[in-house]
């Protein structure tokens, strides 16, 4: 049934000031002046309290992560340099990863690697590897890394595919991997139509032979998925401008029932995928996210059907008319948790109406709202929030593709952020040092280590230290 604009707004008469904080979680309001409150001192706040995030960070003699005092790190991949199973070198441009448990105290994790247009365009593509391959001229993929204490082993899990973005775990045990991109066949290279989702399983090799792409879900510049392990939806994100792009709801068929592998069985149409529209407690249609410049707003949800999902002629973004849909720039990356889903907005420019440097929403499917949880303004401590995960130890961690210096910051329950790491491989010159975001952020399934990725030229990283639960600040 779908929320009207009327049933939200009678809602938020009767609720009051309460629906600012609609949903499980408490708001996580960092607003631009909030940002000069950052913890640096992780000993304890201005009342004597427990204080918040670990302290400072210090440099790494190595030149590659600065880290807080009790804390280490191990690489576990670095393109070119570490090899696969099969001898080759790990691929390049580390993106999006998930931590899964894997046999006898393992990890396995998936990651995906961004690599975009002809293979020729890289030093190290994902390899070829014979049953795992759905477009042999496209240079992208994943790959699947079992982490035990004392060894490290690689494979890959699918090739042939283009621009593989941040993706997403799913409540059965398998990786979705999303290509950010919209290149047909002839376009850039390319001998298949991209700009789908593919199912790779980390546990069972046998089951990713033959990629088939998962077309009920859509084609356009995919970026996140995730799934709502109560209703069986899927939830996406979609990294497009000219005009921005639009944030999805996948409904399963009736009678279908989620699974390893089970995605793949469905037809071409099935399920019914639509796209959000919003509207305020007043029942006015927001046409675009950025226009919310407060934390705590709160928008209702809509939902509307896509008229082309495999935007034969149109791209599915452009299918709709100024007032059909909320729009926003860069929705990025994705997290289930506390009920519902995290969403990142990396960013707001020129093409946008309000300008940002990002936004984290929170979106309850019970209540069917949009919450604004994170609004960072231009100029803070931290910009350009894009993977995002959902920290055990409360909060959230999120990886910065932001202006300058790159970070893996977290962000509490009650609004204050922190720093976690910061990259220290400079890729420019002492003059005009240059360093690539972090990606892939993700804690093993015991809670013990956070894995995060440098996406160029591709390292992913094991951190452990002293982590403690965070205040909600």
């Amino acid at each position: 049934m779908s929320l009207t604009r009327r049933d939200f707004a009678r809602s938020t008469a009767v609720t009051g000031a309460g629906v600012v904080l609609a949903g499980s979680v408490g708001a996580l309001a960092t607003a631009p002046q909030a940002l000069a409150a950052t913890d640096l001192d992780g000993a304890q706040d201005a009342h004597g309290h427990p204080g918040i995030g670990y302290g400072p960070l210090h440099p790494d003699p190595d030149g590659l992560l600065a880290l807080p005092a009790g804390f280490s790190y191990r690489v576990v991949t670095y393109s070119g340099r570490t090899r696969l199973e099969s001898g080759e070198p790990t691929p390049s441009n580390h993106d999006g990863t998930a931590a899964f448990a894997g046999p006898r105290g393992a990890v396995l994790l998936v990651n995906n690697h961004e690599l975009k247009g002809p293979r020729a365009g890289w030093e190290h593509p994902v390899p070829l590897t014979e049953g795992l391959v759905y477009d042999p001229a496209a240079s992208g993929g994943c790959t699947v890394v079992e982490v035990r204490r004392d060894h490290v082993a690689e494979w890959v899990g699918i090739a042939g595919t283009s621009t593989n973005c941040a993706g997403g775990s799913t409540p059965w045990g398998t990786w979705l991997t999303c290509e950010e991109t919209e290149d047909r066949a002839g376009q850039n290279g390319m001998t298949k139509d991209h700009g789908y989702v593919f199912e790779v399983d980390p546990a069972d090799r046998r089951a990713n032979r033959a990629p088939k792409p998962l077309k009920a879900l859509g084609r356009y510049a995919h970026e996140a998925v995730v799934a709502d392990p109560k209703r069986g939806h899927l939830f996406l994100t979609e990294d497009a401008s000219g005009p921005n792009g639009l944030f999805y709801r996948w409904t399963p068929p009736e009678g279908f029932h989620h699974g390893r592998g089970r995605l793949r069985t469905l037809a071409d149409d099935a399920g019914v995928l639509q796209a959000f529209r919003c509207f305020d407690s007043g029942g006015r249609f927001v046409d675009d996210l950025s226009r919310a410049t407060r934390t705590g707003t709160v928008y209702g949800v809509d939902w509307v059907d896509v008229p082309d999902r495999d935007a034969a002629t149109v791209p599915v973004r452009k299918q709709f008319t100024d007032g059909q849909v909320t729009r926003a720039r860069k929705l990025e990356g994705m997290w289930w948790g506390d009920g519902g889903v995290y969403v990142v907005s990396s960013y707001a420019r020129e093409e946008s109406p309000v300008q940002h440097d990002g936004q984290v929403w929170f979106y309850d499917p019970r209540r069917r709202t949009l919450t604004l949880k994170v609004l960072l303004g231009t100029g803070g401590e931290f910009d350009g929030p894009d993977n995002i995960t959902v920290s055990p130890y409360g909060g959230l961690v999120i990886a910065e593709d932001g202006e300058g210096a790159q970070h893996l910051f977290g962000a509490t329950d009650g609004g204050r952020t922190y720093p976690i790491a910061r990259n220290e491989l400079n890729l420019g010159t002492e003059s005009a040092p240059a360093y690539s975001e972090f990606t892939g952020v993700t804690f093993s399934p015991d809670g013990h280590t956070l894995f995060a990725n440098i996406q160029e030229p591709g390292i992913m990283l094991a951190i452990t230290g002293p982590w403690k639960r965070q205040r909600r600040g």
